[in-house]
């Protein structure tokens, strides 16, 4: 079987009622990203910081994963270690869908993490500045994202993953946030036939050809292709 690297963005979530960052009136839009989505604006600010995530939190709970993310958690299962399934979203919806190993490059919502000591643990339903680390007890716990100007998880075994990879596909994604955005060019280089599936063409470089529409028609209909229900690629 093909190796693939696939990766997903805001997009897949979205038909699940979580917003991207263009929604206009979306909960993005309504807050300044260097104040709630940097170590800086979490400095200044640590209530502020918990209160916006504590939002976002609540709404990935109450959201379901929708079609999207059940047929790529059929595709995880089928082609098993062949496929790194990396996502930059925080919600936990294809983890719930039952894809497997899921790499969150970008961190878990419902999951805390101890600035002081590197301890995580399951973020409570609603985070404060006044919350103790259980491993440590200093008041110095955050949300698990990587902010803006912060190292994405899982950057090298990403890297050796697209060197031998012959498909790499980005899902949902605006291809305008790096480093996830050069992941087609690197794969492109390295040999592997590159495609995105998207509402439009994406800005990222690298893409060999694309489907595009609404995630939850066009990702089912692409991996019933690639699991041979309709044959090809």
């Amino acid at each position: 079987m093909m190796r693939m690297v696939v990766l997903t963005g805001a997009g897949v979530s979205a038909e699940s009622g979580l917003g991207t960052f263009r929604d206009k009136g979306g909960i993005w839009a309504r807050y300044d990203l260097s104040e709630v989505a940097t170590p800086e604006g979490f400095a200044r600010d640590p209530g502020r910081v918990h209160d916006f995530y504590n939002l976002r939190r609540a709404q990935a709970a109450e959201s379901r994963p929708n079609t999207a993310h059940a047929a790529l958690a059929r595709l995880a299962q089928a082609m098993d270690g062949d496929l790194l399934f990396v996502t930059q979203n925080v919600d936990d919806l294809h983890d719930r869908a039952g894809t497997p190993g899921v790499l969150h490059m970008h961190g878990r919502l419902d999951t805390a993490l101890c600035a002081a000591c590197g301890a995580r643990w399951t973020a409570p339903a609603r985070m404060t500045p006044r919350d103790p680390c259980p491993t440590c007890s200093a008041h110095a716990t955050r949300s698990d994202v990587v902010w803006f100007g912060e190292m994405p998880h899982g950057l090298d075994r990403i890297a050796g993953a697209l060197e031998a990879a012959d498909l790499f596909v980005a899902i949902g994604t605006s291809g305008s946030v790096y480093p996830a955005a050069g992941f087609a060019a690197g794969a492109q280089d390295a040999g592997a036939r590159t495609l995105e599936l998207n509402l439009a063409p994406s800005d990222a470089p690298g893409i060999d050809g694309g489907r595009y529409g609404p995630a939850t028609v066009v990702v089912p209909a692409w991996v019933d292709e690639i699991l041979g229900t309709t044959g090809g690629f």
